[in-house]
């Protein structure tokens, strides 16, 4: 995402958790009437189908994940300096191209001071220039570490933990900026859990073997930061630290309650909050913060912060020094000299996603950009490589969509009339947003120099989380995007009852102008009715039409979705793509509801678009079975083992094979395109499959 405030809460249900970025959008037409009208066939369509990633030895009916990628699986490697490799990265890796001429421009121009190509152009050419982070080494980040070995007693501990946050340190308490649960038109201050050097508290707790060496692993990387910062007792400061988090991740709330909305809602005013959680004094937390005018804060966990505050009274400031001591080197360590750099990447990126080697220093300071000045580069990227006829094209088909589910709420058996009338408002309330926003960030103040990394760094950081201060108690911005037009991925707020696809993501083979519009419809097609189908997944569905978080449903309605929910859970709880690891079905959720509504709406809204006529015959393939293989041909993707338990543990997103076949054996349409009958391993008994939307 673009650099702003942290958003721990996950509040956007994006479509895949993807490197480069959360995870990605496009389009094809269809007619505009109440019952989609068929559009006069372009000519010369292709299938829009590769051909030559199928394995022709695996059958559709028992694998069809395999069949349409087995060969692109086996002769395919992960690039060396990425933890997982598909049909997402390929399309980030071009537009990573594309910025990268972008920036390259800006920085061999001489632009005039203040502009958006010198802030851009001098900020690439401090991260390039590797000598003279090799000649600086600490020296750039030592003032701040000699803030923290200046804390001397509580109330300074606590107004540093109030800096980190504005420097984008990670600690234990860490805020959000974004719209209040019940008023979702005015901005307010979320507190939720952080500061954990692992990914998650079962790292902290499992004796599985694997998790013993990555505990093993984190305690070598502590050991070895405090040696790069000259500390004689480094060996024993890893294992207090160790012990340290291992307090705060028993406290922390594990990744599946962390979905439950009604539970990190708890708005309190500050005298309340202090009372709530002993220990933290939160008016001069705020005051640090330079918010000393709010007066109420949602606290996220309660329990938790209860925990924090009784660390910041017992646990010795040497301890709270040291913690965060490290937590400064690793959040900074990638704009140091190169020791500091590998130590970071071998145990981020080595030991915990599995990536063999460190990304090229050019990506690195794209990257980097990216997160400071995103949209920046945006408006950019949008002049040159989004044209207008595509965002026309998406808009039509998100309408087209949206009135193909809203016609499917009707067709629901388990679904009273109170309620249907409720989720019809919330579909007509949809904020549809495609391409790139309407009004791009500003970066006020903003000054990069050529020859001062690590203070780009700070000063973007500065400019950008101020923006997000400004914000508490004000209105929200509903033209605000959380992801960059750049990324390829896409997203639903349910706050603010958006769905945004943002332009990068118009490609093959999510949506191919050249192709017949079935393979666009299982592509990006299922991409739309998977945003909207967030909507009313088993968290969207607590908000109404207007962001509310909101009880709209008839009782017995939310006991049949939770019904039809558990059936999903059960079937995700047994895929086990690693031994000795299954996938969490209450923690994929979300995201499962996502693709098996969005996929079926999506297939309803082809059927629509045909008019009634039947679909031409393209590669041997009907209209229907490349719908599916559409479908099938956007989830080809690889994973490095370490990465994989990393999003089993951490990812709301099922491993791209489930996401595919797992769908798929609960869509009747897709058992009748194929073929697929009982003994087949894709087929799933009628009283087995599920459909919510």
């Amino acid at each position: 995402m673009s650099m702003r405030w942290p958003l721990p809460l996950a509040l956007s249900l994006t479509l895949a958790a993807c490197a480069g970025a959360p995870e990605q959008s496009e389009p094809a037409p269809v007619g505009t009437s109440a019952r989609v009208a068929a559009e006069p066939a372009a000519p010369a369509l292709t299938s829009g189908i590769d051909l030559a990633n199928f394995d022709r030895e695996v059958r559709p009916q028992d694998d069809f994940y395999r069949f349409v990628n087995g060969a692109w699986l086996a002769k395919t490697e992960i690039p060396a300096d990425k933890n997982n490799y598909g049909a997402f990265t390929i399309l980030q890796d071009e537009a990573e191209k594309n910025l990268h001429a972008i920036v390259e421009e800006a920085a061999a121009g001489a632009a005039t001071a203040g502009t958006d190509a010198q802030l851009v152009g001098d900020f690439y050419k401090s991260y390039m220039d590797e000598a003279k982070a090799e000649r600086l080494g600490l020296a750039p980040l030592q003032p701040e570490l000699d803030r923290i070995a200046a804390i001397q007693d509580r109330t300074q501990l606590l107004e540093y933990l109030a800096r980190a946050q504005l420097l984008l340190i990670d600690t234990p308490i860490s805020a959000s900026v974004i719209a209040a649960a019940n008023n979702p038109e005015v901005n307010a201050l979320w507190l939720t859990q952080s500061g954990l050097g692992l990914p998650e508290r079962d790292y902290y707790f499992s004796k599985e073997q694997r998790f013993q060496d990555i505990r093993a692993a984190y305690v070598r990387h502590v050991d070895a930061v405090f040696k790069l910062a000259g500390r004689k007792d480094s060996a024993a400061v890893a294992q207090r630290l160790l012990a340290f988090e291992t307090r705060l991740a028993k406290a922390n709330w594990p990744a599946v309650r962390m979905r439950e909305f009604q539970k990190l809602w708890n708005p309190l005013d500050v005298e309340a909050a202090e009372k709530a959680s002993p220990g933290i004094d939160w008016s001069r937390w705020l005051a640090r913060m330079g918010l000393d005018h709010v007066e109420t804060v949602s606290l996220g966990q309660p329990d938790y912060f209860v925990a924090v505050g009784q660390a910041v009274n017992d646990v010795p400031l040497a301890t709270w020094r040291d913690y965060l001591t490290l937590r400064a080197i690793d959040s900074y360590s990638p704009y140091l000299s190169s020791a500091f750099v590998d130590e970071n990447f071998d145990f981020y990126a080595r030991t915990l996603s599995g990536t063999p080697e460190l990304k090229p220093r050019w990506k690195r300071a794209l990257g980097e950009l990216e997160n400071s000045t995103g949209d920046l580069l945006g408006k950019v990227y949008v002049e040159r490589h989004f044209p207008p006829e595509a965002k026309q094209r998406m808009e039509q088909l998100v309408a087209n969509l949206l009135k193909s589910f809203d016609a499917s709420i009707d067709e629901l058996d388990w679904m009273s009339a109170e309620t249907k009338r409720e989720a019809h408002d919330k579909v007509r309330h949809f904020t549809v947003k495609v391409g790139y926003p309407t009004k791009w960030k500003e970066y006020p103040g903003l000054v990069t120099k050529p020859d001062d990394l690590l203070g780009n760094v700070l000063r973007a950081r500065d400019v950008n989380v101020q923006r997000e201060i400004a914000k508490v108690g004000k209105p929200v911005d509903k033209t605000e995007w959380s992801l960059t037009p750049q990324t390829v991925n896409a997203y639903y707020n349910p706050l603010g009852n958006e769905i945004v696809f943002p332009a990068a993501i118009l490609q093959p083979p999510f949506f191919d102008m050249t192709a017949d519009d079935s393979v666009n419809y299982g592509g990006i097609g299922a991409v739309i009715g998977h945003e909207i189908s967030h909507g009313f997944d088993d968290r969207g569905r607590e908000f109404d039409g207007k962001g509310v978080l909101r009880d709209w449903w008839q009782p017995t309605d939310a006991e049949r979705f939770n019904a039809l929910a558990g059936m999903l859970v059960k079937q995700y709880d047994a895929f086990s793509p690693l031994p000795g690891m299954n996938v969490n079905g209450q923690l994929t959720l979300g995201e499962n509801i996502g693709d098996l509504s969005g996929l079926a709406v999506a297939y309803k809204a082809y059927q629509l678009s045909l008019g009634g006529k039947p679909a031409p015959v393209i590669d041997g393939f009907t209209g229907e079975q490349r719908f599916f293989l559409g479908w099938g041909q956007v989830w080809k993707r690889k994973y490095r083992d370490e990465e994989l338990v990393k999003r089993l543990k951490t990812d709301p997103h099922s491993p791209a094979q489930y996401r595919c076949n797992g769908i798929l054996r609960n869509m009747p349409a897709f058992a009748r395109a194929f073929a697929v009958e009982p003994g087949d391993q894709m087929y799933l008994a009628p009283e087995q499959q599920v459909r919510i939307w």
